[in-house]
C-alpha cells in the first residue's frame, strides 16, 4: 500500500477543501447533483465534456468523502442514484462562490489567456 513520504496537512482549510473537491469535474458534479441530475447516466449526459470513466471514478471519490450518497435499487436493470448529504450540502455556498465569480471574470480570463497565446 502507498504511504505519503510528506503527509498532508489537513490543519488547512484550504487543502481539506482542495482535497475534496480537487479534480476536473467534483464541483459541476456537485453543482449537477444538487439541481436534481442523480443518475449516472444524466451526469453524463449534463456534463458531455467528461468521459464516463472520469465521472465515475470521481463519483466515488466523492462518495468515499462523504459527499455524496449512492442508493442501489434492486432489480433488472439496476438503477442507481446519487444525492447530496449533508456535508455536500455544505459545499454549495463554495461552488456557487466559484460559479459567481468565474462569470464575472470570464471575459477578462479568455482575453488574457489569447493575449498569451499570441506571444
Amino acid at each position: 500500500m502507498y504511504t505519503r513520504k510528506i503527509p498532508e496537512d489537513l490543519d488547512c482549510g484550504i487543502v481539506v477543501t482542495m482535497k475534496v473537491l480537487g479534480g476536473k469535474w467534483k464541483a459541476c458534479i456537485v453543482d449537477s447533483i444538487s439541481k436534481g441530475v442523480k443518475r449516472p447516466s444524466d451526469l453524463h449526459r449534463a456534463i458531455v465534456d467528461a468521459s464516463p470513466r472520469v465521472l465515475n471514478m470521481q463519483l466515488h471519490e466523492l462518495e468515499n468523502s462523504g459527499i455524496v450518497s449512492k442508493k442501489i435499487y434492486p432489480g433488472l436493470p439496476l438503477k442507481v442514484e446519487y444525492n447530496l448529504t449533508p456535508l455536500g450540502c455544505s459545499l454549495l455556498p463554495v461552488i456557487e462562490a466559484i460559479d459567481k465569480w468565474g462569470i464575472e471574470n470570464s471575459q477578462l480570463i479568455t482575453h488574457l489567456r489569447a493575449d498569451v497565446r499570441e506571444v
